[in-house]
Protein backbone atom coordinates (compact mmCIF):
# COMPACT_ATOMS: atom_id res chain seq x y z
CA UNK A 1 0.00 0.00 0.00
CA UNK A 2 1.02 3.53 -0.40
CA UNK A 3 -0.67 7.36 0.95
CA UNK A 4 -0.56 10.24 -0.93
CA UNK A 5 1.08 13.31 1.25
CA UNK A 6 -2.98 14.45 1.72
CA UNK A 7 -3.55 11.46 3.48
CA UNK A 8 -0.27 11.72 5.52
CA UNK A 9 -0.88 15.00 6.42
CA UNK A 10 -4.91 13.70 7.92
CA UNK A 11 -3.84 10.81 9.22
CA UNK A 12 -1.28 13.35 11.48
CA UNK A 13 -4.08 16.15 12.12
CA UNK A 14 -6.19 12.60 13.70
CA UNK A 15 -3.71 11.26 15.56
CA UNK A 16 -3.09 14.64 17.08
CA UNK A 17 -6.89 15.27 18.29
CA UNK A 18 -7.11 11.53 19.64
CA UNK A 19 -3.25 11.26 21.61
CA UNK A 20 -3.97 8.19 22.90
CA UNK A 21 -4.70 5.87 19.43
CA UNK A 22 -1.04 6.88 17.47
CA UNK A 23 -1.59 3.51 15.45
CA UNK A 24 -3.50 3.59 11.88
CA UNK A 25 -5.06 0.56 11.23
CA UNK A 26 -5.88 -0.43 7.89
CA UNK A 27 -8.06 -3.39 6.83
CA UNK A 28 -9.81 -4.65 3.73
CA UNK A 29 -12.65 -7.06 3.56
CA UNK A 30 -15.04 -8.56 0.68
CA UNK A 31 -18.68 -7.17 0.71
CA UNK A 32 -18.88 -9.23 -2.04
CA UNK A 33 -17.59 -10.98 -5.26
CA UNK A 34 -17.70 -7.03 -7.10
CA UNK A 35 -17.00 -4.77 -4.26
CA UNK A 36 -14.06 -4.30 -1.09
CA UNK A 37 -14.56 -2.38 1.71
CA UNK A 38 -11.64 -0.55 3.50
CA UNK A 39 -11.63 0.69 7.29
CA UNK A 40 -9.19 2.86 8.63
CA UNK A 41 -9.22 2.88 12.83
CA UNK A 42 -7.01 4.33 14.70
CA UNK A 43 -5.56 2.35 17.88
CA UNK A 44 -3.51 2.54 21.21
CA UNK A 45 -1.66 -0.51 19.91
CA UNK A 46 -0.28 -3.07 17.15
CA UNK A 47 -1.66 -6.52 16.89
CA UNK A 48 0.53 -9.80 16.86
CA UNK A 49 -1.12 -10.17 13.35
CA UNK A 50 -0.28 -7.13 11.69
CA UNK A 51 2.24 -6.42 8.79
CA UNK A 52 3.87 -2.92 10.34
CA UNK A 53 5.21 0.17 8.29
CA UNK A 54 6.32 3.48 9.73
CA UNK A 55 6.06 6.16 7.17
CA UNK A 56 6.92 10.01 7.93
CA UNK A 57 6.14 9.01 11.78
CA UNK A 58 2.68 7.33 11.23
CA UNK A 59 2.86 3.45 12.44
CA UNK A 60 0.74 1.72 10.27
CA UNK A 61 -0.86 -1.66 10.82
CA UNK A 62 -1.86 -3.63 8.49
CA UNK A 63 -3.38 -7.42 9.66
CA UNK A 64 -1.52 -9.87 7.49
CA UNK A 65 -4.79 -11.00 5.87
CA UNK A 66 -5.32 -7.53 4.30
CA UNK A 67 -1.69 -7.05 3.87
CA UNK A 68 -1.06 -9.13 0.59
CA UNK A 69 -4.27 -7.35 -0.89
CA UNK A 70 -3.04 -4.09 -0.47
CA UNK A 71 -0.93 -4.26 -3.03
CA UNK A 72 -1.04 -1.61 -5.32
CA UNK A 73 -3.40 0.14 -3.59
CA UNK A 74 -3.22 3.94 -3.10
CA UNK A 75 -4.70 5.75 -0.03
CA UNK A 76 -5.38 9.74 -0.78
CA UNK A 77 -7.33 12.36 1.14
CA UNK A 78 -9.01 15.43 -0.64
CA UNK A 79 -11.62 17.68 0.61
CA UNK A 80 -14.45 17.05 0.00
CA UNK A 81 -15.03 13.48 0.15
CA UNK A 82 -11.90 12.42 2.80
CA UNK A 83 -10.08 8.83 1.93
CA UNK A 84 -9.94 7.23 -1.18
CA UNK A 85 -8.38 3.84 -2.00
CA UNK A 86 -7.05 3.86 -5.17
CA UNK A 87 -5.82 0.85 -7.44
CA UNK A 88 -2.34 1.20 -8.34
CA UNK A 89 -2.59 1.47 -12.04
CA UNK A 90 -3.45 5.16 -11.59
CA UNK A 91 -0.14 5.42 -9.54
CA UNK A 92 1.13 7.51 -12.15
CA UNK A 93 -1.76 10.22 -11.94
CA UNK A 94 -0.39 13.32 -11.10
CA UNK A 95 -2.36 14.30 -8.77
CA UNK A 96 -1.49 11.53 -6.37
CA UNK A 97 1.79 12.15 -4.53
CA UNK A 98 2.72 9.05 -3.53
CA UNK A 99 4.56 7.84 -0.98
CA UNK A 100 5.52 4.05 -0.76
CA UNK A 101 5.26 2.21 2.66
CA UNK A 102 7.72 -0.29 1.02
Amino acid sequence: MKLTQSAVEQLKALIREHPEDPIVRVQMRDLDEQRLSFSITLEDRVQSDDEVQIVDDLTMAIPSVSAVRMNGIIMDYEEPGGFKFHHGDQQNDPRLNVISLN
